[in-house]
């Protein structure tokens, strides 16, 4: 009996050490919804999945050639380039057509969406005609916008191994297909020899279209990745390299705005601009941008997502003819981690959306990292603004602080896996956006999760060559079986992911996420970009969704804009718009010029007003004109689409 005793007594330290650690867990562990309650949340939305209908002749791959340094990393290297857009291409009134690029092919598609009036054209592969190529280059994403302002959808496409090409949609095409649009330089100059591409290698994975310094024309960031160099050239060994470092890189490639200064019906010019950011800041290693006017003053900021290091976001103080930007950075406090603030973190930024996540009235921000249990586990950050309305945001981004803080650990949506793109939507019109993610990295058999694990603590004197990386060849497993996310918010305000009752969860890695209403019956639909794979179509079939209000804005077309080919008007981008509706709340979205990693949504607003509203609602739009002007006006509207030209006035067309 005294033995025991004795025992238990020597054993007791560590009993109250358990007990003292299992009920801290306990207490500390997050919440989270049963299997019930998540069926629940589930029940209010439904997707059906369709195939998206592509160019045949195309000789298919499941890897890329790269530089020979990189060759035992060439499925890491062959990681992104699935992109995907949604947007009025034929001018039908409808958002029904899609640009893709297919990783498979490396070829930029134009093809219409599934279902209704999915016979109007055939898939098609854009055609750079006269402009110089090579073998060592691929397209990374496709951005609509009207480039030349007459009033059709054009479509810039960026690449690595080259500058990017922008595709003038024809006045006089009489039906879309390549033969309908003709490709120019987006950077102008001498860059062939012999009719082959020798110009400046640049590895773009970011692009958004906004009016930057507020002119009444929209201009163009483009963001590199990597350095200028043969990435995708198999017959080299060497002029690349890697990262210096996983938490603050600062060697990859430079940034640059191009300022609208003219057009006619087959060009557009720009001023090239590369000295806007200090370098430092140029050159991060961007994987997602977004734009979007945050305090009122019709000005986009511009946020970017980067890989390896910080991520950016920068306060807009342009002047006509004058692009400048300041850095705008969060303010740490003791409870505040130095990764989880804006601009200090050293994640990796893959994409991000704005939105209005808690109702306040101001844009929040959704970021993608890497969020891999058991991997390497940093957090996606859900920013919810901590200012009572614009003006209070005003005044602290002018004093270079960002006035947001990351909820996405109490809220459900801290981790999901290899986060890409992100679409902030309310996809039942509850006026309750939900959060759709693409997620994984590379496709296999064996996994190398624990050699990336080496790798992401290792001496940073070593990163930036490539010698020193671990093999990730194809068949090669990082994250190859996560899938698409949908957060959707619960009655408490945490979130949960849905996409598992929703049949979303198809283990395939995922890119970009391109959201419209292909068919007009004001559900947001779903079109998705999946690396290595067929990309996805999902139809939004939500049973009893809420009303909405879905305006189609543009500009008032030229005189003198002439042509047969029908016309979707000049998108109104950057354009805010506030509804108030009759119980108080305050919904807000605007015309997004392409924001996230590789996916575009429509050039459309659309805002979910919620059950029960059907009598008119209250709408502030504002907007720049073509003069660059500042216009608001206060609209009474009554649920449903609406096509206003916004001039100096808004007309409803």
């Amino acid at each position: 009996m005294t033995a025991t005793v004795g025992w238990l007594r020597r054993q007791l330290p560590g009993v109250v050490a358990l007990v003292l650690i299992t009920s801290v867990f306990l207490i500390a562990r997050l919440p989270t919804y049963s299997a019930a309650e998540t069926a629940g949340i589930a029940s209010k939305y439904s997707f059906s999945p369709m195939s998206v209908a592509l160019p045949s002749g195309y000789k298919q791959k499941s890897v890329r050639e790269v530089n020979q340094w990189y060759k035992h990393i060439d499925a890491w290297i062959s990681s992104v380039g699935a992109a995907i857009s949604m947007n009025d291409l034929d001018g039908d009134g409808l958002s029904n057509d899609l640009c893709l690029v297919d990783t498979r092919i490396d070829q930029a598609v134009v093809t219409p969406t599934p279902g209704a009036g999915s016979n109007r054209y055939a898939p098609f592969a854009l055609n750079p005609g006269v402009l110089p190529m090579n073998g060592v280059m691929a397209p990374m994403g496709c951005v609509p916008g009207d480039f030349n302002e007459d009033g059709r959808r054009d479509l810039l496409v960026y690449l690595w191994g080259r500058t990017p090409i922008v595709y003038l949609a024809k006045a006089s095409a009489t039906k879309l297909d390549a033969a309908a649009f003709t490709p120019v330089e987006l950077v102008p100059g001498a860059n062939s020899s012999g009719g082959k591409y020798t110009g400046p290698q640049w590895n773009t994975n970011v692009a958004t279209v906004a009016d930057f310094d507020g002119d009444g024309h929209d201009d163009v960031f483009i963001g590199n990745y990597f350095e200028n160099g043969p990435i995708l050239d198999p017959k080299l060994a060497g002029e690349v390299h890697m990262n210096h470092s996983m938490s603050d890189a600062s060697n990859g490639g430079e940034d640059y705005f191009f300022r609208f200064t003219g057009a006619t019906a087959t060009s557009v010019t720009y001023q090239k601009l590369d000295n806007v950011l200090p370098r430092w800041v140029s050159k991060g290693w961007e994987l997602g941008a977004a734009s979007n006017d945050l305090d009122g003053d019709l000005l986009p900021e511009l946020y970017l997502a980067n890989d390896f290091g910080p991520d950016r976001m920068l306060y807009n103080r342009s002047t006509p003819g004058n692009i400048k930007f300041s850095l705008v950075e969060g303010v740490r406090t003791p409870l505040i981690p130095k990764s989880k603030s804006v601009g200090h973190d050293s994640f990796k930024g893959m994409g991000l959306d704005f939105g209005d996540l808690n109702g306040d009235g101001v844009y929040d921000m959704f970021v993608s990292n890497i969020t891999t249990s058991f991997g390497i586990q940093e957090s996606n950050f859900q920013f919810e603004s901590t200012v009572k309305d614009q003006a209070a945001l005003r005044a602290k981004l002018r004093e270079g602080k960002a006035p947001w803080e990351d909820k996405s650990a109490p809220l459900g949506t801290a981790w999901s896996g290899w986060g890409w793109d992100v679409k902030i939507e309310d996809f039942n019109n509850s006026g309750v956006p939900a959060i759709a993610q693409a997620t994984g990295f590379v496709k296999g058999q064996t996994d190398r999760w624990p050699q990336l694990q080496e790798l992401a603590t290792a001496n940073d004197q070593m990163l930036q060559n490539p010698f020193w990386w671990p093999n990730v060849r194809e068949g090669d497993d990082i994250g190859g079986s996560q899938t698409l996310h949908l957060f959707a918010k619960g009655a408490d305000g945490r979130y949960a992911n849905i996409a598992p009752s929703l049949g979303l969860a198809v283990p395939v890695p995922t890119r970009g996420i391109a959201t419209g209403d292909a068919d007009g019956d004001g559900r947001i639909d779903m079109a998705v970009a999946r690396q290595w794979d067929a990309p996805i179509f999902y139809q939004n079939t939500s049973p009893a969704p809420g009303s909405f209000l879905g305006l189609k804005l543009t500009k008032p077309l030229a005189a003198t804009a002439t042509g047969s080919a029908k016309t979707a008007g000049i998108p109104a981008t950057g354009a805010q718009v506030k509804v108030t509706t009759p119980d108080g709340r305050v919904l807000i979205s605007r015309v997004d010029g392409g924001s996230g990693h590789s996916g575009r949504r429509s050039s459309d607003v659309h805002i979910g007003l919620g059950a029960g509203v059907t009598g008119p609602v209250k709408t502030e739009i504002c907007w720049r004109d073509a003069t660059g002007k500042v216009q608001m006006q206060v609209l009474q509207l009554t649920p449903g689409w609406h096509s206003f030209e916004l001039g100096q006035q808004a007309k409803e067309k």
